[in-house]
């Protein structure tokens, strides 16, 4: 994504490119496409996360690739869900993949691609001053709201959702799903 000023400082346009990149940015390509559909599908997810009453930084679809959305400060922590063992949790714990985990994992990682996003903790997250510890709650809460919604998503279409990563940030004196 690419990120636009506009004439009201509280908001931003966000245009979805046609990048990919994997391995912490290391290798990238084009994507027809790409940019349009992650457009629609995060402005549906935002909307479907509002509608459960996640408060979200999406104010609307500006075109196929650009939405409007809130000014956020953002927080460098990204909280993980994992519904279902796999890939790099399955790789660090030794366990099997496809294991149902109930209730769903929630872990939180540093927002940093030169040191490959390590794990954290609530304590060191304060501690550094990335966040409050009733901000950490706060996005707990809300992101186990969001696997809620999504779960219920992915059940109705007959698909599994395994896992995923939300981002929050601060605005209004509140936290938002970014």
């Amino acid at each position: 994504k690419s990120v636009y000023r506009t004439d009201n400082p509280e908001r931003f346009v966000l245009v979805f490119r046609d990048d990919t990149s994997a391995f912490d940015g290391e290798k990238k390509e084009q994507l027809n496409r790409k940019g349009m559909v992650n457009n629609k599908f995060n402005a549906f997810i935002m909307e479907e996360a509002g509608s459960g009453g996640v408060p979200t930084h999406f104010e609307g679809l500006l075109s196929s690739t650009e939405s409007l959305v809130k000014k956020l400060d953002m927080i460098p922590v990204e909280c993980v869900v994992r519904n279902v063992s796999a890939g790099s949790l399955c790789r660090r714990l030794g366990v099997a993949e496809g294991q149902e985990l109930n209730p769903p994992t929630y872990e939180l990682f540093l927002k940093n691609d030169a040191l490959h996003d390590p794990m954290v903790n609530e304590s060191l997250a304060v501690s550094f001053g990335w966040a409050a510890a009733d901000e950490l709650e706060q996005m707990k809460s809300l992101t186990y709201r969001v696997n809620d919604v999504l779960k219920a998503l992915f059940d109705e279409a007959g698909m599994l959702l395994v896992d995923y990563k939300l981002e929050f940030g601060r605005c209004e004196g509140k936290i938002v799903l970014g």
